[in-house]
C-alpha cells in the first residue's frame, strides 16, 4: 500500500461532498419533477437517481446494495420508480442537474485549470479502481464519461464513493454486521446521533431487536446502561446506544478494512499527486459545504478518527 489509510479516508471526506450534493440540490429537485417524482422528501428521486447506473433493477437489488435502509422503505419507493421514468432519462436528467449545480456554486472556478486537473487526476484514480466484487461502483464506471471538467469530477468522485461503498458492505459482512445493525453499531460508538439514523426508517421495534442482538454479542451495553437512557418517538428512532469496548473495536476494524478495501485506486499516485489533488479539492469542497445544502450530520460519520493503533 502506497498510502496511508488516513489519506485514503481524507480523500474520501473531500470527495463525499462532491458526489452527494446531488441529493439535496434544488436543481436535482427540478430535473426529478420534471421526469415526475415527487419532490416533496428527497427519497422519491434519491433511489432512482443512485439506482438508475445499474438498469431496471427491483427493490431487493438496491436493498442488497445501498444496505443500511428498511427494505420496506426501499419498496415503497422503488415499486413507482421505473414507472415514472426509465433509467435512461434519470441518468440524462442527474447530468444536467450536475451540470447545473455546479454552475451555479462553483462560478468562475467552471473551466478553470484547477478544475480540468482536479477532474484529470480524479478520473486517472477512478479508473484504476479494481471493478470485480464492486457492483454500485461498476455500474457507474459503465458509463460515458462526460466532457466538461466539472461533470468528469462529479462522475470520478461518484465511483470512487460507490467503490468506497461497495467495499464497506464488504467489510460489514466480514464482521456479520447486517443493515440495521451497521446503523446502531455506528450510532453506538457516536458516529451521530440515534435520530440521524432514523432517516433509514427502520422502525423502533427492529431498532431494538437489532440493539439486543449487538447486546448479546457484547457490542453494545443493556438498555439499561447505556449512556441516556431509552427514549422512543417517531419510527425508526429508538433508546440511545452505548459500544462496548468490544464493539468500539470491531467498528474500528470494520473502518479500517474499508478504508484497506478503498485504498487499491490511490496506490496509482504519489504522495505528492495526492496532496496535490487534496489542495485542488478543497475550495471547490468548501463552496459546496458552504452553500449550506449538505447536512451537518449523516449516518456516514465522515469526521470520525478511528483509532487502529488499538486493534
Amino acid at each position: 500500500m502506497t498510502h496511508d489509510l488516513s489519506t485514503v479516508r481524507q480523500m474520501w471526506q473531500l470527495l463525499e461532498p462532491v458526489h452527494a450534493v446531488l441529493y439535496y440540490a434544488p436543481e436535482a429537485s427540478e430535473e426529478a419533477a420534471a421526469l415526475g417524482y415527487a419532490v416533496d422528501e428527497r427519497w422519491p428521486s434519491y433511489f432512482p437517481y443512485r439506482a438508475a447506473p445499474l438498469g431496471e433493477v427491483d427493490a431487493q437489488t438496491v436493498s442488497d446494495l445501498f444496505y443500511s435502509f428498511n427494505p420496506a422503505m426501499v419498496e415503497r419507493y422503488m415499486e413507482p420508480a421505473w414507472r415514472t421514468a426509465s433509467p435512461g432519462r434519470v441518468l440524462a436528467a442527474r447530468r444536467i442537474a450536475m451540470d447545473r449545480v455546479l454552475r451555479r456554486i462553483l462560478g468562475d472556478r467552471i473551466g478553470s485549470p484547477e478544475l480540468e486537473q482536479a477532474a484529470r487526476t480524479a478520473r486517472r484514480v477512478a479508473e484504476a479502481a479494481d471493478m470485480a466484487g464492486r457492483p454500485m461502483a461498476a455500474a457507474n464506471a459503465a458509463l460515458p464519461w462526460p466532457d466538461e471538467p466539472h461533470l468528469v469530477l462529479w462522475q470520478a468522485a461518484t465511483i470512487l464513493r460507490e467503490h468506497r461503498g461497495d467495499g464497506h458492505i464488504a467489510a460489514l459482512h466480514a464482521h456479520d454486521i447486517g443493515p440495521i445493525e451497521s446503523l446502531v453499531s455506528h450510532a453506538a460508538v457516536g458516529a451521530a446521533p440515534v435520530d440521524v439514523f432514523a432517516s433509514r426508517q427502520w422502525t423502533v421495534e427492529q431498532w431494538a431487536a437489532a440493539r439486543d442482538r449487538l447486546t448479546a454479542r457484547g457490542l453494545v451495553h443493556a438498555k439499561e446502561e447505556a449512556a441516556g437512557g431509552v427514549r422512543d418517538g417517531e419510527s425508526g428512532r429508538a433508546g440511545e446506544v452505548r459500544a462496548t469496548e468490544e464493539g468500539v473495536r470491531v467498528r474500528a476494524a470494520i473502518e479500517k478494512q474499508t478504508d484497506e478495501l478503498a485504498a487499491g485506486p490511490w496506490d496509482l499516485l504519489a504522495s505528492v499527486e495526492v496532496k496535490e489533488l487534496a489542495d485542488l479539492l478543497m475550495p471547490i469542497v468548501l463552496d459546496i459545504v458552504g452553500t449550506g445544502l449538505l447536512p451537518m450530520q449523516s449516518t456516514l460519520g465522515i469526521g470520525m478518527n478511528y483509532d487502529y493503533g488499538r486493534l
